[in-house]
């Protein structure tokens, strides 16, 4: 056991799917996992493990923001021996014709933490996907016939700003949504020299004013859980 997840030595696959929302990875287990079996229930932190295509998944929730998910993130590839991680959360767009609803594949994820510049003592470190992960969802999302958008995205520190126009900046340079954890999620899975890919529903437009509602959020982003899982276990 690591300090926030209880599981036993074992209980976790190597390919990790990875939403803020426990109560979505609760979802994903009981809707999309043969065989789920609940491997963690720390601070209401549900991870479960179960099979996808023949394939061996685990569903973990990561909470909000990038301090929370690097907690779950350091322990799952340190003392857990996970090969991969997918995010799988929401987002909200910043450019028109990314719509409600629509999934964004992050290639990479600019940010305005400042995680990295203590980590890189001021120096800026480019958080980047793992291009075998994003070519895999490429394919999937082929497969299955579910367009995405793929591009940088802001992971943000801020969900209440001040500055109720400094999206546009964002915007302004081509960023496509913006979200809490994907910039750590990057940098932690090159430390440890491992896969990570995130893979967003766009869920509210800064650009539009349109969202959806948490229960929404929570259970019927189901074309972004079908490509995670493709891509997991193809």
């Amino acid at each position: 056991m690591s300090i926030h997840i209880g599981a036993p030595e074992g209980a976790i696959a190597e390919t990790v799917l990875m939403p803020g929302d426990p109560l979505r990875a609760r979802f994903v287990a009981e809707n999309f996992l043969e065989n789920p079996v609940c491997y963690n229930e720390v601070r209401g932190m549900y991870g479960y493990t179960g099979t996808f295509g023949g394939k061996r998944i685990s569903v973990q929730g990561s909470g909000m923001g990038q301090p929370s998910l690097s907690i779950y993130v350091n322990e799952l590839f340190r003392d857990y021996g996970v090969k991969r991680i997918m995010r799988i959360g929401s987002c909200g767009s910043l450019q028109r014709d990314v719509k409600i609803r629509d999934i964004v594949v992050a290639m990479s994820a600019s940010t305005d933490s400042s995680m990295n510049d203590i980590t890189f003592r001021g120096m800026h470190f480019a958080p980047t996907a793992h291009w075998g992960l994003f070519a895999r969802a490429e394919r999937a999302a082929e497969k299955l016939g579910i367009p995405f958008h793929g591009g940088n995205i802001l992971s943000s520190d801020i969900f209440y700003n001040n500055d109720p126009e400094e999206w546009k900046i964002w915007s302004s340079h081509g960023v496509l949504a913006v979200e809490m954890e994907t910039a750590a999620l990057y940098t932690l899975a090159a430390k440890y020299g491992r896969e990570a890919l995130t893979i967003l529903t766009v869920s509210d437009s800064l650009v539009t004013g349109e969202a959806t509602t948490s229960e929404e959020r929570e259970k019927t982003f189901t074309a972004m859980m079908k490509l995670a899982l493709e891509t997991a276990a193809g």
